[in-house]
């Protein structure tokens, strides 16, 4: 320790703003952004742009690509980041959360001796996909090019000569994959005797997907007195150990509950079905999605092969999909996101490979037609829609296979305040209790929040729709929106429309001559019927609670 040169990590300027906020107004702007820090001497949060005492190069670029405000993880976190203390930060995926460890990286990298010949890079960025490894070389491409702080990505699946020479040639920031930069340290052809800033970008799915040998691998060879920051969707024993082990002293950042969240700003509709009935289904819900004006549309399914298999049965139907899953070629798997990213093609068939990583502003609708293998692998599929102040719908279709997984499903719609599907509270209570005919045939089963009516909450302006299409999904009873009563599966005349505001979900009377589900201020039905139908509620009305939006990368 000795031996190593000292450097410099606390660049931290507290802004006029920052020093003179009384720490009554900094707990209210906290609390209203579900911020929870845990650790000593925390910095009050930047709640401005001009609060983090970023040059003005910095700032320039954050005003011409548009940005109105930090979004929570950034105000928290930039000051920690620019106090040099490590941290961690845990926040759900399209938080922002890659703009909020790049800007102090290059203003770090700024005050450092330039790179001399074969020095390795100052900072080190480390992620589990290269999808998001590429993604966040271009943020750091777009805020690094004005103070020519260089950068290379490296990861498996391309050829290896291209990023060998960048990093032969000298770069500031290394974003990488465990793997393939491991290939490279025992080869020699990089280093990290420079370097001072480390990232652990998604260090719980680093830790899911068996990289805890190479992380281990790679920090031994970083300086002990460097910058650590560690960011993660969710805080499991094991991401709590590495904090531990490769953290000093560090503050702890939590946006929302530190429960499994799924972001506020998705509809999600729950159809119980039979596994047989899933892609008939889907080629009907697809036809819906196919009508509205946004249809950028993301499909995840289990297996390689069902991507294939599914990516061809929804071409011969007459839209243009494509897939991708892990034994795509580095060169089809660019191809394919490039056609998605830029709305070629509006429908993305993927395994779980895309689920993390793949940052596309504008998905609007997440189609579960496989649901995953846990609760936590949904919250960040259909975290791939509702990003950067927009609102999404994710549909999933849930098999009495499924069972097993049902209270998980119920705890995160309950939590995101959806409207939960009738028949997933009975098969969680009773996994046998789902049998043909039990519902009424073969319907499904939505569910859904699409709030509608005028005057209603900022969400509520999509319900008309969006509580049509939760009546829709299943082709049941359940009506939602005003005019959802078209897709009622048994054909029964709609001879009442009670407690319906405008744009609120009609129903069947007739269905609901026991039990009136209809209500909800403003009107808007939650639509359940007697053959199961589970529509979504129709509509939102006055009044209601306002939601926060996330902005940024």
């Amino acid at each position: 320790m000795s031996a190593l040169p000292p450097f410099r990590k606390d660049f931290y300027q507290p802004h006029p703003n920052v020093t003179t906020r009384s720490s009554h107004l900094v707990e209210a702007y906290r609390s209203d952004k579900e911020i929870t820090v845990k650790g000593t001497n925390v910095p009050g949060p930047n709640i401005f742009f001009e609060e983090g005492g970023f040059p003005d190069y910095v700032l320039n670029e954050i005003r011409r690509q548009g940005f109105g405000e930090p979004t929570a993880i950034q105000a928290q976190g930039w000051p920690i980041a620019l106090s040099g203390r490590d941290m961690v930060g845990i926040a759900q995926t399209g938080s922002g959360k890659t703009l909020a460890y790049i800007l102090p990286a290059i203003v770090h990298i700024n005050h450092q001796p330039r790179l001399n010949r074969n020095d390795g890079p100052i900072a080190l960025i480390l992620a589990p996909t290269r999808e998001l490894a590429q993604q966040i070389q271009q943020v750091a491409s777009d805020f690094g090019i004005s103070s020519q702080v260089r950068n290379t990505c490296i990861f498996g699946g391309a050829p290896k000569g291209p990023q060998a020479r960048d990093l032969e040639r000298g770069v500031e920031i290394c974003i990488a994959t465990p793997g393939r930069l491991i290939d490279f340290l025992e080869r020699g052809t990089t280093n990290l005797r420079r370097c001072t800033y480390l990232v652990l970008d998604e260090a719980d799915r680093m830790l899911d997907m068996g990289f805890e040998p190479q992380i281990r691998k790679i920090v031994e060879q970083i300086r002990p007195d460097r910058q650590t920051l560690m960011w993660s969707a969710t805080w499991p024993k094991e991401v709590r150990n590495l904090a531990e082990e490769f953290l000093t002293d560090y503050i702890q950042i939590n946006i929302g509950s530190l429960q499994l969240a799924a972001n506020h700003n998705i509809l999600q509709i729950v159809d119980v079905c039979e596994e047989y009935e899933k892609e008939g289904k889907l080629m009907k819900l697809l036809e819906e999605i196919s009508n509205e004006p946004e249809n950028k549309t993301i499909i995840f399914v289990e297996t390689k092969r069902k991507v294939d298999d599914i990516t061809r049965a929804i071409n011969r139907y007459g839209w243009q999909a494509i897939g991708i899953h892990g034994d795509k070629s580095q060169q089809e798997r660019d191809y394919v996101l490039n056609q998605f990213r830029n709305s070629r093609s509006a429908i993305l068939v993927a395994t779980d490979v895309a689920a993390r990583g793949l940052d596309v502003e504008d998905v609007k609708f997440v189609i579960n037609l496989d649901y995953p293998s846990n609760s936590e692998d949904y919250v960040h599929r259909i975290g791939r829609t509702g990003r950067s102040q927009r609102t999404g719908t994710a549909y999933a279709f849930f098999t009495p296979g499924n069972a097993h997984k049902a209270s998980d499903l119920i705890q995160v719609l309950e939590e995101a305040k959806q409207v939960v599907n009738p028949k997933l509270y009975e098969l969680s209570r009773n996994p046998g209790i789902y049998k043909r005919g039990r519902y009424g045939g073969r319907s499904g089963g939505g569910g859904g929040r699409g709030s509608g009516g005028r005057g209603g909450t900022s969400r509520g302006s999509r319900g008309g729709r969006d509580g049509e299409r939760g009546g829709r999904f299943d082709r049941s009873n359940g009506g939602g929106g005003d005019r959802g009563n078209k897709w009622n599966g048994n054909n029964s005349s709609i001879t009442s429309n009670k407690n319906c505001g405008v744009g609120g979900g009609n129903y069947n009377s007739k269905a609901f001559s026991q039990n009136n589900y209809g209500g909800g201020s403003g009107g808007g039905s939650s639509g359940y019927s007697q053959n199961g139908g589970y529509g979504g509620s129709g509509g939102g009305g006055g009044g209601g609670s306002n939601y926060r939006q996330q902005n940024g990368y």
